[in-house]
């Protein structure tokens, strides 16, 4: 374990330092970092004063050096739209995110209890709805259900606010719609992982030896069906956080997601930089986490 731990940590460095490359080669490709504050007024003493703060002056692999540098420190430099450094304007974002990828994340575990009832249910009425749950969750655009939902539980029957950030009740309709696709995933998850141990040859002497339904289902079956979709719910709880772009910015929602989409809309290239760079490390970190959790509930697993 101690081994696999240090591979993964290296592994993390190198995804890190290619992310940053990446992001580095974009500042460069996309012309002068200078041009990005440019203002009227503008003298070309100031333009050779930015350039040396810049470190525009010297060889490029030792400019990508300082950048970095800086960044391990987490200064990415400030925000040319929101005044402000970069760092500060992503984590002032994080509390709205993290509470509707915390709401959402919930919303999503009711997959693993229809997963159980389609599988269980084979054939039934039962199974052809968590099918069809399914389905339309993994089909429709977020942005689709987003925009319907509204239209109905805010504009038609004023039940619901369509884009403002709350009460309680400001959750329902982005945490619905940002959350059906991955409940549908976990309930496909579920539903083939049960359909396979159900067939096992110790689920069959369990219900021999007189063993109650439930405690084979929810017992034994589930128990050795829930390494998958565990696996993906590690990695769903990353992905809440980058795939709140389009929710975010349907629902007005005052998060990472629609400070992204507003970086892009204001040429905002550091603060895009620093939000990248965000993402990648929770990625990483949350892939890190899944395959530590896979090896402790799994004991057939062993990292050597």
């Amino acid at each position: 374990m101690v081994q696999f731990l240090l591979r993964r940590l290296l592994l993390m460095v190198i995804t890190l330092w290619v992310v940053s490359l990446l992001v580095f080669s974009m500042s460069r490709i996309t012309g002068d970092p200078r041009a990005m504050y440019m203002v009227p007024g503008v003298t070309e003493e100031m333009w050779d004063a930015w350039g040396r703060e810049m470190g525009l002056d010297k060889p490029l692999p030792l400019q990508y050096l300082v950048w970095a540098a800086k960044a391990a420190r987490g200064d990415l430099g400030d925000s040319l739209w929101e005044r402000r450094p970069v760092v500060t304007a992503v984590l002032s974002k994080v509390p709205a995110t993290l509470q509707l990828g915390l709401t959402t994340f919930i919303f999503s575990m009711i997959g693993i209890p229809l997963g159980v009832l389609s599988a269980v249910r084979r054939g039934t009425v039962a199974d052809y709805l968590g099918r069809l749950f399914a389905i339309m969750g993994q089909a429709l655009p977020p942005f689709w259900i987003g925009l319907v939902m509204i239209l109905i539980f805010s504009v038609w029957l004023g039940w619901l606010p369509a884009a403002k950030k709350g009460g309680i009740d400001s959750f329902v309709l982005p945490t619905i719609t940002l959350g059906w696709v991955f409940s549908a995933s976990i309930l496909r998850l579920v539903r083939s992982s049960m359909l396979s141990v159900l067939d096992e040859e110790y689920i069959k002497l369990a219900s021999a030896k007189g063993v109650s339904r439930a405690s084979i289902i929810w017992k034994h079956a589930l128990k050795n069906a829930i390494a998958a979709p565990l696996t993906y719910s590690g990695i769903l709880l990353a992905a809440l956080f980058t795939g709140t772009v389009v929710t975010e910015t349907v629902f007005g929602w005052p998060g990472i997601g629609r400070l992204a989409i507003e970086a892009v809309l204001q040429n905002d290239f550091p603060l895009l930089a620093g939000i990248v760079l965000f993402f990648t490390v929770l990625f990483i970190a949350a892939s890190l986490l899944v395959d530590i959790i896979y090896a402790l509930i799994d004991p057939r697993i062993r990292y050597s």
